[in-house]
């Protein structure tokens, strides 16, 4: 029999990070954490939802997590919900009824609309999305490439300086947050990020920890755009490969197409080939409204696999 119960915080995070890496099992993207990293996410992530969180325990076995995070520095009325279950138990409805407890408990909470998001492969979640009424309203790519592949003279402006971030500095990180969110305003999903976030992503965040590094683009003396990369060490070693993240990556509206992206992004790939690494990776909106895709895919990158965006309304 399922019993769905709610998260106990301080309790629960073994049996949650349980559940959670054994869906990701299957999962070549993600790797698997421990209740230690859950429980330092909680504490200093400045955005973490502690409330919305349900456990599905089979027979007194747990076999499905759901969240239904409020973010609360979003101004929007939108929840969102992340729902994983263990192999050996999809398909007997237990993921339909952890969304269902998800969307009644997004509602409780004020919020207006939910957004999922599922990988196009997995054909079971998309239908029973779409069952529940949602509907897709976006696209998203996880692309990757083979560092020894990267084309050069792809159109990069060469007067384009590149300087590292000076992450201890307040006055760089404030710098950084003016930047991040100046260049993603225009995109879907967005809200600006807090200084106090920026700041937990530099020194705290759960994947990367030290092994990031962010650089600025200076032309004619203005910071113009940025690039980070990232270095999962841990995943790197579960999954056996040597591969890097650009985990995010913006120009100033205009300065854009300027060759100043392309500089940028060359930049990064040397950082990571530097590095050791031998592969890189990326995310990316399909829409995004400064067809970012042309230039991955100008540079060597090449589509992974697809993420789906759903929405409804409650």
């Amino acid at each position: 029999m399922l019993h769905i119960r709610r998260f106990v915080h301080g309790v629960d995070e073994p049996v949650w990070v349980e559940v959670l890496n054994a869906s990701r099992k299957d999962r070549e993207d993600l790797r698997a954490v421990t209740a230690e990293e859950l429980l330092l996410h909680e504490k200093e992530d400045p955005s973490f939802d502690l409330e919305g969180r349900f456990i599905g325990e089979l027979d007194r076995k747990p076999v499905g997590v759901v969240h239904a995070n409020v973010d609360k520095f979003r101004k929007e009325r939108k929840g969102f919900i992340r729902f994983d279950v263990i192999p050996e138990s999809r398909g007997e409805g237990i993921e339909c009824r952890l969304v269902e407890i998800a969307l009644r408990e997004l509602k409780d909470r004020g919020m207006a609309t939910a957004q999922a998001v599922v990988d196009s492969r997995k054909r079971d979640y998309v239908e029973l999305l779409e069952g529940l009424d949602f509907k897709q309203v976006r696209v998203g790519s996880i692309m990757e490439m083979d560092l020894v592949n990267a084309s050069q003279n792809i159109g990069e402006n060469k007067q384009v300086a590149i300087r590292s971030v000076q992450k201890e500095q307040e006055e760089e990180i404030r710098l950084l947050t003016w930047l991040w969110n100046e260049t993603f305003k225009e995109h879907f999903n967005f809200r600006p990020d807090t200084v106090e976030e920026i700041h937990h992503f530099l020194f705290s965040d759960l994947y990367f920890k030290d092994a990031k590094e962010i650089f600025l683009a200076m032309l004619d003396g203005e910071n113009v755009g940025y690039v980070g990369v990232g270095i999962d060490e841990k995943y790197n070693l579960e999954k056996n490969v040597e591969a890097g993240d650009i985990f995010t990556i913006g120009v100033l509206k205009k300065y854009r197409r300027r060759g100043i992206g392309a500089r940028l992004i060359l930049h990064a790939l040397e950082t990571l080939e530097v590095k050791g690494m031998t592969k890189a990776t990326l995310g990316v909106d399909d829409y995004n409204p400064t067809k970012a895709m042309r230039l991955y895919e100008k540079v060597g990158f090449k589509v992974k696999k697809k993420d789906l965006v759903f929405e409804r309304e409650l």
